[in-house]
């Protein structure tokens, strides 16, 4: 568990899948082959992912047979509390109709991804596509439950992206936790990894290729900053996470994590009912809710500094 940025244990609660697609040359094989290295070591050493519940396809294994049986063994491990992770990294491509990710040999499309996603059995599943032209995985892949961030906005953004290495040092940045709750939310690393790449076009005087969404309200369409109803579930979504079981050091710290699990349920629940109340009902029940969260995250946070 990570507390006030110090990580103590193993989360087996988590899961992860990084795919290291077709590089095309000597260059990117090299680039993709250290973000693929230094993302599991983050999220094992700093986030608390078990290594054994990191499953990474380095460039020469990401085949789509070897993708597909990446995705049964999961299914086989998972329980539909777990969270799961996916991460690719390299490129992708869009022929105007359909959005690929480029694997060695045959690729697979968006739609066959969704369908491996929609096998698993667990409820919450964050994909971070960080290749080129990775903007229509968001059509997709949208879902109840589901978080989708993509490097770019479209197909047509097919330059190489450099997404991935801004969201890697989100990860390790000190000063990713904005809301200083102790924890780094999906949001929150989204709009630090956001942040740098913009930042890094604008001082090399380029014109932006990519351009990073955000979905996680399933309808399909992603933003570039939480709005219109998007990076309401990222918020309360968090890379350090634990089950109430398997965080607790004593009785207290395992009241209060079965809490937090509680209101992030809550908060799933209240954001797929929106439809059916009025905006006032709506957004004032949401932020009663991100408030207790932010409460409880602050206990957690000082039970174990």
């Amino acid at each position: 568990m990570l507390l006030a940025g110090v990580a103590f244990g193993q989360d087996r609660n988590k899961f992860a899948v990084i795919i290291n697609g077709a590089s095309g040359e000597p260059a990117y094989a090299k680039q993709f082959e250290e973000w693929t290295t230094q993302l599991s070591s983050v999220l094992s050493e700093k986030f608390g992912f078990d290594s054994q519940h990191i499953k990474v396809l380095p460039e020469k294994q990401a085949t789509a047979e070897e993708v597909k049986r990446t995705f049964a063994t999961l299914k086989s491990e998972l329980d539909p509390d777990n969270v799961v992770f996916v991460f690719f990294i390299g490129h992708g491509s869009y022929d105007g109709k359909e959005s690929k990710f480029n694997l060695v040999g045959p690729d697979l499309s968006a739609p066959e991804y969704n369908a491996l996603l929609s096998s698993l059995p667990t409820r919450r599943v964050v994909v971070f596509n960080m290749s080129s032209a990775s903007g229509e995985f968001v059509k997709s892949l949208a879902a109840k439950g589901r978080i989708v961030v993509t490097a770019t906005r479209s197909g047509q953004e097919t330059n190489a992206t450099r997404f991935a290495g801004f969201f890697i040092a989100a990860l390790k940045a000190t000063d990713a936790d904005t809301d200083q709750d102790g924890h780094v939310s999906v949001l929150e690393a989204f709009v630090y990894a956001s942040r740098l790449t913009d930042d890094f076009y604008k001082h090399a005087g380029r014109l932006a290729t990519e351009h990073a969404l955000l979905d996680d309200n399933g309808d399909g369409v992603g933003h570039e900053k939480a709005e219109a109803g998007e990076g309401l579930l990222a918020r309360a979504t968090y890379l350090d996470s634990l089950s109430g079981e398997e965080a607790a050091a004593n009785v207290a710290t395992a009241k209060l994590m079965k809490e937090r699990v509680r209101l992030e349920g809550e908060i799933e629940q209240w954001i797929a009912r929106k439809g059916t109340m009025s905006e006032a009902e709506y957004e004032a029940t949401l932020e009663r809710l991100f408030i207790e969260l932010a409460k409880v995250n602050r206990s957690i946070k000082q039970a174990g500094s």
